[in-house]
Order: C-alpha cells, then structure tokens, then sequence
C-alpha cells in the first residue's frame, strides 16, 4: 500500500520553485508589446548621468549635485567610477544576425548616475559641484536644464523616466 502521508516541503524545493515562478513571470513579461514592436519591461531611473571626460577626470575625486524644481531642492548622492568605451572585435559573418562582440576599454574619464525621484519634464536648477581629493572646488556651475524623457526599449515603446547627462569636458559643463 502506498504512503500517503504529506511530506513539509524543504527549503531547497520552495526556493526552486519561487526561482522556478519568477523566471516564469520575465519570459511572459517579455513578450509585451507596444505599437507593433517587442517591449521588455525595461524601464529607466529618474536622474542626472555626470560624464567627466580626460583629462578633467583625473584631478576630479568627487562630485554633488543640487536640483531644484517648483519651490524645493533636492541633494542626491552620486559617486563617480571609471567610464570606458566599446571597442569592437569584429563580427562573425557579414549576416545582419551575425554575432558581434566588443571589448570595454578604460577611457581616463568618470562617469556617476544619481535617482532624483519626481524629476519633471519640465525646467530645473540644477548646480554640479565638482572636487579634488583635498576638497578643494574644481567646478561649480549652475544650469537651468529641461529633463527628456528616455525610451530603454526603444521610441516604439513606452517612455521611461526623464533624465539628464551633464558632461564636463576642458573645465566646461554641458547639459544633453
């Protein structure tokens, strides 16, 4: 005769099976669609991308950021790490579904991302403050910005969050 009794399921087996139903959940999400094209659920941070580019970079050891809109300010942390850029390796094939590869190599500038939740579409202050390793101002500019939306899946889809990139390049801020 046959065992019958309920076994509790273990640890190992629920945390398969929640991996199991999430990876379920990402395949059906990517199949969403948008105005005829394939849509990920890819989506974008509000925020400010700050590009420091060499030889700028390598005097600069941190930076802060002020951005003002509607009557309140906000002061979001950002770090800067190293930028690169892609080097291309080739393709194999000339096929437009070729495999194609690239290499990221080190490019001597910086580059930080900070979230300004409730970034409008609309016009803000923003100042970017850059500093050395002793402290000490390097730049300080203030610039009056409009944030874009962004569109991680592509201009078919739907948009993201609106964001800015303000690049620092021969002492000089600009805003994209």
């Amino acid at each position: 005769m046959a065992d019958t009794r309920r076994v509790p399921p273990t640890r190992s087996s629920l945390l398969a099976s929640g991996a199991l139903g999430a990876a379920l959940l990402a395949v059906a999400a990517c199949g969403a669609e948008g105005a005829g094209a394939e849509c990920t659920m890819i989506g974008s941070s509000p925020g400010m991308s700050v590009v420091v580019r060499h030889p700028d970079a390598a005097r600069v050891a941190s930076a802060s950021l002020r951005v003002c809109w509607d009557g309140t300010c906000r002061e979001p942390g950002i770090g800067l790490g190293p930028s690169s850029t892609s080097v291309p390796l080739g393709c194999e094939g000339e096929e437009p579904d070729a495999v194609c590869a690239a290499s990221a190599s080190p490019d001597g500038g910086k580059t930080g991302f900070a979230v300004v939740e409730g970034l409008p579409k609309a016009p803000v202050q923003v100042t970017l403050e850059l500093r050395d390793a002793g402290g000490r101002v390097l730049v300080d500019r203030r610039l009056d910005v409009t944030p874009k939306a962004t569109y991680p899946n592509g201009p078919d889809c739907d948009e993201g969050a609106p964001q800015v990139v303000l690049t620092v390049a021969d002492g000089t801020v600009t805003a994209a």
